[in-house]
């Protein structure tokens, strides 16, 4: 099953590409991977929680951010080369805007890790960090990295 069949099954529609916010393109190409910029978790170009983790935004809420997050970075890659090239997920890179005394990045980040797998399967799993820091941009909660591999040609 390619993974826009896969996609449709589980019912997800990858969303437009987020327009960069900034002076960068939101994926590129060096031989066979690609590289996304930081993703936030633009709906329709709006953020729909703004706010720290553990403080204005909630956990569960932050691992649904995560999840949208990660979906436009899959938008990003799907534009650039298409999703079905997708041979392996290579790295997560997760930020939480976190509040004093929130620990629960992992968690958090788990939103956009468990979707790999959901969707790539075993090729999904990943290597990660998920990183608290005390602002991102636009004060979103969460914004997302994600390296993969693509199959030649």
């Amino acid at each position: 099953m390619s993974h826009s069949e896969k996609l449709q099954e589980l019912g997800i529609t990858l969303p437009a590409v987020a327009t960069p916010v900034a002076a960068y393109v939101p994926a590129i190409q060096t031989g066979n991977q690609v590289w996304t910029s930081g993703q936030l978790p633009f709906i329709n170009g709006e953020l729909p929680a703004t706010g720290k983790v553990g403080a204005e935004v909630d956990e569960a809420t932050a691992q649904d951010l995560a999840r949208t997050a990660a979906l436009n970075a899959l938008a990003a890659i799907d534009a650039l080369v298409g999703i079905d090239k997708v041979t392996r997920v290579l790295k997560l890179v997760g930020f939480v805007a976190s509040a004093e005394d929130f620990g629960g990045q992992p968690a958090v980040i788990n939103g956009a890790s468990n979707l790999m797998e959901e969707i790539f399967g075993e090729a999904g799993a990943h290597a990660r960090s998920a990183v608290g820091v005390a602002e991102l941009p636009l004060n979103a909660p969460v914004e997302l990295e994600l390296i993969v591999e693509i199959a030649a040609g």
